[in-house]
């Protein structure tokens, strides 16, 4: 049964927690194996260049959909604390100017990315014989990105809503449908490149038509033509907020450059191939935690506008207790399994041979990055975009992108794969920092709210 928004104020934290977070769980796992199987047949059925290839285009096209993501996020921070300060107005006034801000921005950035594809492919690492099959996949994709962004966008607000199931079925719906048409297109039709993004794109329009539907049908949050003009004060917070989340994605976009250059300059196609590999697992592995976070973004949000603060304090240490707890069976299974895991993407018997060491050292620091994620998340609901913005950046930011530039000079392609749970352990750490100093004297409840 869908959580009604006064719910997130009133029941019992853990129950809540759960009730949000598991939809949120199974919505990101069928995405993940989505973007996983997707890989298996691009790199069974074409080949391991063909998975170097995606995983240049990818960042792009996240990149300019992560508009919709961060506006969905931001805007959804706003949303959750009017709801909770019962102020409906505003909570519309947020959602139409989410929607224009989203479709304005990504359709943009989209006409950009088709005027100047080679340079970005170029920029995004696509050297060699990397290039032809990554434009072949690059089209198709860069076409149906506003509809993936206003996706994005949407499930943010259907969380904000408290309904975290009709999230989790917006991500499960592109996830059959993109499987079911690669198998066709690829396989059957033996549509290569071109058939792997065709069915993607015809994904990210099925996810776009079910929120149109869900927004329509079944939202409490019910739009008039009066809604639909620009709020400046509005549009402002939303950015603030927003801005988090962008700045993230964009610095995971400056990662993907570094690393993607960086790795063709130390290994070639194949250690572009491994991290493609890489960073589909991190995704699907982290599923869990993934989910908890989103599930504790309304939780959060709601009860830091309605003052509880005692609330917002337990789903804080609630989140990370069960996010720290699967993160830790993650790295056991990774550690365990790793070759067997490799082995389902590829034939290519470098890339098994090489995979499973690095896979393990990206994995190595995961059973603490609980408190790095919940702790960003937590500054995010409460509206606190400063420290949002620098926690959320840390790791790949201040940490990660550092480390690519300066290890590989020393330890070659060793380097790379070891500046991942080095970046963990130091963005954990200054997280935890600003958390605990938060926890300590901002969620304290007294008779007049925040100390």
């Amino acid at each position: 049964m869908a959580v009604t928004a006064d719910e997130l104020g009133t029941q019992d934290i853990k129950k809540l927690l759960i009730k949000q977070a598991v939809p949120s769980s199974i919505g990101i796992l069928f995405m993940s194996v989505n973007i996983l199987i997707d890989t298996i047949f691009v790199g069974q059925w074409i080949g391991t260049l063909a998975i170097a290839a995606v995983t240049v285009v990818l960042p792009i096209t996240f990149l300019i959909s992560s508009l919709g993501m961060a506006i969905g996020v931001g805007g959804g921070s706003v949303l959750s604390r009017a709801l909770g300060a019962n102020h409906k107005e505003k909570a519309l006034h947020t959602f139409s100017n989410q929607i224009m801000m989203t479709f304005l921005l990504a359709s943009v950035f989209v006409l950009f990315g088709l005027f100047f594809s080679e340079e970005m492919l170029m920029l995004f690492g696509a050297k060699g014989v990397i290039m032809e099959p990554a434009k072949e996949f690059f089209f198709p994709i860069i076409i149906s990105v506003p509809f993936l962004a206003l996706c994005m966008m949407g499930n943010n607000v259907i969380r904000a809503e408290g309904k975290a199931k009709f999230a989790m079925v917006a991500m499960i719906i592109p996830a059959f449908i993109n499987i079911l048409l690669d198998i066709i297109f690829i396989k059957y039709m033996d549509l290569g490149m071109f058939g792997a993004a065709l069915a993607t794109a015809i994904s990210y329009f099925t996810c776009f038509l079910f929120v149109f539907w869900f927004f329509y049908f079944k939202s409490e949050l019910k739009l008039k033509a009066r809604h639909f003009k620009f709020n400046i004060p509005i549009v402002k917070e939303i950015t603030e907020l927003s801005f988090v989340t962008f700045s993230r994605q964009g610095v995971v976009s400056i990662l993907a450059i570094i690393l993607n250059h960086t790795l063709y300059t130390y290994g070639g196609e194949h250690s572009v191939a491994i991290y493609g590999i890489i960073s589909r697992m991190l995704m699907f592995a982290l599923f869990p935690i993934l989910g908890i976070t989103q599930g504790f973004l309304p939780i959060a949000g709601f009860n830091y506008g309605a003052g509880n603060y005692e609330r917002v304090k337990e789903s804080v240490l609630l989140s990370i207790k069960y996010s720290t707890f699967l993160a830790t069976v993650i790295f056991v299974v990774i550690l365990i399994f790793a070759k067997p895991i490799v082995a389902i993407f590829t034939k290519d018997p470098l890339v098994i041979a090489q995979t499973p060491e690095a896979l393990r050292y990206v994995f190595a620091a995961s059973p603490i990055i609980a408190v790095q994620l919940i702790g960003a998340a937590y500054f995010q609901a409460a509206g606190k975009a400063k420290k949002a913005l620098l926690l959320t950046l840390s790791k790949q930011g201040f940490f990660l992108i550092p480390l690519v530039l300066i290890l590989p000079n020393f330890l070659g392609i060793f380097g790379v794969w070891i500046a991942f749970p080095i970046a963990d352990i130091l963005s954990t750490l200054l997280t935890g920092y600003f958390l605990k100093k938060e926890m300590n004297t901002k969620l304290i409840q007294t008779n007049d709210g925040i100390l």
